[in-house]
């Protein structure tokens, strides 16, 4: 039994030993190895070759830039995991390459941050989350209606607004002013807004007064580009272009009218010559050499013209009611869910950083800022913004949330076209471009897949 016992006793001895070297070697904590390591996560942000300023950061020329510095926060302050954030740029034609091509791949985006003019098409196709989760009360507060519903579908959310930008028109104060119309021109930095009956008047007295070289007004229909343009002037009767079902509607009277309205613009030669073979380009060069009296003007483009030496006034596209219209653009975050949980968490609470932090929102300082606080506390610097920012109330969901976008607008400049070419009633042209696009945009409801 002595044996036995001393053997048992050294059994003892030796457990109470290596006990002891545990907690040597771990510092005398056992709970390490019941803390899991932080999830590690990749999260892939893709943006285009998108051109931006801002006033708070001259190191950001465009959206890139942006991005790479947001990203680098994100990463700093995180805490839920160990975020490796790679920022994606793409030319704009490796559009379909760069998103829907990579679905399912390791470089799908997790965030897009685009135009929403062209990230409305990826939220049929079921990939695009929902963001109404990450939407505080402040957060929706601090951001205008209009933005919001163009950012929406079916109630709710599928992108964040982040920059604006407006396209309103411009005219030649020098051509006015040698058809007689110095009461029209301001020398304010405002945007105006004439009447229906005024707009028949400078149209008129601008034709009176031009050379052989020279042109009222822009028009064009060579190509797509330009598009939404026209489509805002076909509103100008009154008519509201969308039904309340998201379909195009012209046939009624006030659509039927703004048609003949610009049937009539182009056999009294306010359009350049042949305007359905050129495009809004071509009516940029002439607008640069003195040679067109109304084209668009945007933040943007703002910067070329006032560098031509130009001298111009700002306007609002026509309305019956006379208080005008722009187009409205924005530019904001796209998450999309690529069947990882932990991704989309991440990549949710990267958009929610953004807007939860003024450092952040101040980037878009510089373009438009759709954050309203961002716009009042920056507002001295971003005086030759203002008049934007005054003007966002006239603005209009131009795509109407349809599906099939691009459908529409592939069908809609060759109506255009069609009406240009002056070869059939106002009438015919009407329900020519309203059964076109509904077509566009039905094949868009019949392949439409909204996230679950």
């Amino acid at each position: 039994m002595g044996k036995k016992v001393g053997f048992i006793l050294l059994l003892i001895i030796a457990a109470i030993i290596g006990v002891g070297s545990y907690f040597y070697l771990n510092g005398g904590n056992t709970s390490n190895n019941q803390v899991s390591e932080k999830p590690k996560v990749k999260l892939v942000i893709k943006t285009p070759v998108l051109q931006m300023e801002s006033i708070v950061d001259e190191e950001i020329d465009d959206a890139y830039g942006l991005m790479k510095k947001v990203a680098k926060k994100f990463e700093e302050q995180y805490t839920e995991a160990d975020v490796d954030v790679e920022v994606i740029q793409f030319e704009k034609s490796e559009e379909d390459d760069q998103i829907v091509g990579c679905y399912g791949k390791d470089n799908a985006a997790d965030i897009l941050f685009e135009e929403y003019f062209n990230m409305s098409t990826y939220v049929h196709t079921g990939k695009v989350v929902p963001l109404d989760d990450i939407i505080s009360t402040s957060i929706r507060n601090d951001i205008d209606e209009n933005f919001w519903e163009i950012s929406s579908l079916n109630g709710k959310t599928y992108m964040m607004p982040f920059l604006g930008m407006q396209n309103t028109l411009c005219y030649n104060k020098d051509m006015f002013r040698k058809a007689g119309l110095e009461k029209y021109i301001s020398d304010e930095d405002v945007i105006q807004n004439w009447t229906l009956e005024e707009w028949d008047e400078i149209l008129a007295a601008l034709q009176n007064n031009l050379t052989d070289e020279q042109y009222t007004m822009m028009m064009y229909a060579k190509n797509q580009m330009g598009d939404t343009h026209v489509m805002t002037l076909l509103r100008s009767r009154g008519c509201e272009f969308f039904d309340e079902n998201g379909r195009v509607k012209l046939t009624t009277p006030e659509g039927i009218e703004a048609v003949q309205w610009l049937m009539d613009c182009n056999e009294k030669g306010y359009f350049p010559t042949n305007a359905e073979n050129i495009e809004i380009n071509d009516c940029y060069d002439l607008f640069m050499n003195g040679q067109i009296g109304l084209y668009i003007n945007n933040a943007v483009l703002n910067v070329s013209i006032k560098e031509s030496g130009v001298d111009y006034g700002f306007v609002n596209f026509p309305s019956k009611e006379g208080n005008g219209f722009c187009t409205t653009f924005l530019t904001g975050f796209e998450v999309f869910d690529n069947d990882d949980e932990e991704k989309l968490k991440v990549a949710k609470d990267f958009v929610k950083f953004v807007y939860e932090n003024d450092d952040m929102l101040a980037y878009s300082a510089g373009s438009i800022p759709c954050s309203n606080r961002i716009s009042e506390k920056y507002k001295d610097q971003l005086q030759d913004l203002q008049k934007w920012i005054d003007n966002t109330p006239n603005g209009w969901n131009f795509t109407g949330n349809a599906p099939n976008w691009r459908g529409v607008r592939n069908i809609f400049y060759q109506d255009i076209k069609e009406l240009l070419y002056g070869e059939k009633t106002a009438e015919e042209i009407a329900k020519l471009i309203e059964d076109d696009c509904n077509k566009a945009i039905e094949e868009g409801y019949e392949n439409s897949v909204l996230h679950e």
